[in-house]
């Protein structure tokens, strides 16, 4: 029986972005909306608190420092480490009528450079960690910038602090031209890279609505609390996390910045995270850390025990898992009740691992081109493996299905994209007849619960027909002890496209090899993906191996460059 919708959560529906921050300021004014650590040396630690009512007032004073430049109606680039002068800088773009670019911190010189010609923006808002390509960037002249402002106080750059001081002095003389202003919540709004190289990357056009859209739904799903404190950690430039970031702004959540990975567990003690929005590859860790530690301890066979008893109990709505599972909320902080997982499959045994220790785990999925989420897991609707159920204001269908059931997914909502900026070509692939095609392959079960079986474009169809969906059995193969990271891709036999043979490249884990020499540990390997064949229909198995000490290639949200991965092993 699919499952029904209308059970949902009400939620504000909002007409823009200033509507969103003008409700929270309303409602949550005095409550804590982000913290900013400064760190003058180890022994000096200060915490800066900017509730939501400095938030607007901050994004006011900015924002008319921005149009006192003259930037009204233009195009404004932030480059940056997650902070509240990103926040800030970002949204005075979204309330001013500002086309907003989020530009990726990683990218190399030249793309970072190419991103900025592209997208046509007259002003930069960086990072001062980023200050040597931003020098160089306009020392060169390429771009279109006119003002190269820095969050930090830096020679030859204007300062984001003396901007900031402009607006304010303006507004208190009666400049209220900013403050006043309503965005257009039909018209482009951010204009974001897709992940890849920045020459092939596609410009995706959001508009506010889209957002909006995707915020009020978020709402209707996800038992977001005020009372919650998120840790930002994936960045703001992916549309998953700036998108987030309204979401909980929307629902007065308060929210931390990282010091870095290898912090993260120090993070979520200090600052008692209750809320952590991650890819799998950080929430696979996490789980594996919890598991290793359990291992080390002797316990392992107390803890299935425990989950058996505790699952038992919950059948006659018994929840006995904050007592049982004590320990482990202790080593995420202490608070942790909820993992939004997105951005790639999550292993169905981490997602039915977490949720039995009572830190609720739920999974979404979405594309920059759906602003992005299409579906998600909620409180009443779980289903490990799954990707949930669509949200309420989006229609997703599975066409051109297989014997299987398994199509093409294609969606139909608002807050689909505008389109790709001056890409017609590429634009028209994508939309038609009111839908967006997305590229993914999946199904519906009974219940109405979506599931991804993956990319169009990367699966392997073998000589009879077949189809092997190479992240399904790159999710088996991770789990070996041995093994970092796979990539399962097509081999041409005799030269020949059309007739793959199933291939694995495996990146070998580090401390795997210790003893024993690259050989020794391919056999290791493959003895054990020949026991992963044995479970597998045959037209899956795997049949030739690759081991390597080389990361495989991926974009900066670390996501596998299948293409080039595939050009790399073929080439060697």
């Amino acid at each position: 029986m699919k499952k029904e919708r209308n059970k949902l959560r009400d939620a504000k529906r909002f007409n823009n972005i200033k509507e969103v921050i003008l409700n929270s300021v309303s409602l949550y004014g005095d409550n804590i909306a982000y913290v900013t650590k400064v760190k003058k040396d180890k022994a000096d630690v200060q915490y800066i608190n900017h509730t939501y009512n400095d938030l607007l007032n901050d994004i006011y004073c900015f924002g008319t420092g921005l149009y006192k430049l003259g930037l009204k109606n233009s195009r404004v680039a932030v480059c940056g480490r997650n902070s509240y002068k990103w926040v800030v800088s970002h949204l005075s773009n979204l309330m001013g009528g500002i086309v907003s670019v989020p530009i990726d911190k990683e990218l190399q010189l030249n793309e970072l450079e190419e991103s900025l010609i592209r997208s046509n923006v007259e002003a930069l808002v960086f990072d001062e960690k980023y200050k040597d390509n931003i020098l160089k960037i306009k020392e060169n002249g390429k771009t279109n910038i006119k003002f190269f402002i820095c969050m930090s106080k830096l020679d030859g750059f204007i300062c984001y602090d003396e901007l900031l001081e402009e607006g304010k002095k303006g507004l208190e003389n009666g400049e209220n031209e900013f403050k006043e202003y309503t965005p257009n919540s039909k018209n482009m709004s951010i204009l974001l890279f897709t992940s890849g190289t920045t020459s092939k990357a596609k410009a995706v056009m959001l508009s506010q609505d889209g957002i909006c859209a995707n915020i009020a739904d978020l709402q209707m799903v996800e038992g977001i609390k005020p009372t919650d404190t998120n840790i930002a950690f994936l960045p703001f430039h992916h549309i998953f996390s700036s998108t987030g970031m309204l979401f909980m702004m929307a629902c007065g959540v308060r929210t931390v910045f990282p010091d870095g990975l290898k912090y993260i567990k120090q993070n979520l003690h200090e600052y008692e995270v209750s809320v952590f929005v991650g890819v799998p590859l950080l929430i696979n860790k996490m789980y594996e850390t919890i598991e290793k530690e359990i291992e080390k301890q002797g316990k392992t066979k107390l803890l299935k025990n425990a989950v058996k008893i505790s699952n038992f109990l919950l059948r006659f709505h018994i929840d006995v898992r904050k007592i049982l599972f004590r320990q482990i909320v202790n080593a995420l902080g202490g608070k942790m009740r909820l993992i939004v997982a997105g951005g790639a499959p999550l292993e169905k045994r981490i997602a039915q691992g977490f949720n039995d220790f009572g830190i609720h785990l739920v999974q979404g999925y979405g594309l920059t081109e759906t602003s992005p989420v299409i579906s998600a897991e909620n409180d009443k609707y779980i289903k490990p493996g799954s990707v949930g159920i669509p949200m309420r204001s989006m229609k997703v269908e599975v066409v051109n299905k297989d014997q299987d059931g398994i199509g093409k997914i294609r969606v139909k909502g608002p807050n689909i994209m505008l389109g790709y900026y001056e890409n017609e070509e590429a634009t028209n692939a994508v939309l038609r007849d009111g839908w967006f095609y997305t590229g993914d392959l999946g199904y519906f079960d009974e219940d109405g619960f979506l599931f991804l079986t993956g990319r169009q474009k990367d699966v392997i169809v073998l000589k009879n027909g077949k189809k092997v969906f190479p992240e399904e059995l790159e999710m088996l193969v991770d789990k070996l002890e041995e093994v970092e990271e796979s990539f399962i891709y097509g081999m041409p036999q005799n030269g020949n496209k059309n007739d793959p043979m199933v291939s694995l490249e495996v990146v070998y884990a580090e401390d795997a090899i210790k003893d024993k020499t690259e050989e020794e540990l391919k056999k290791i390997i493959w003895d054990k993906v020949k026991e992963i064949n044995k479970t597998l229909p045959q037209y899956k198995y795997i049949k030739n191996l690759i081991v390597t000490n080389e990361p495989l290639i991926k974009t900066t949200t670390h996501k596998v460059k299948r293409k080039e991965e595939l050009e790399k092993v073929l080439n060697r």
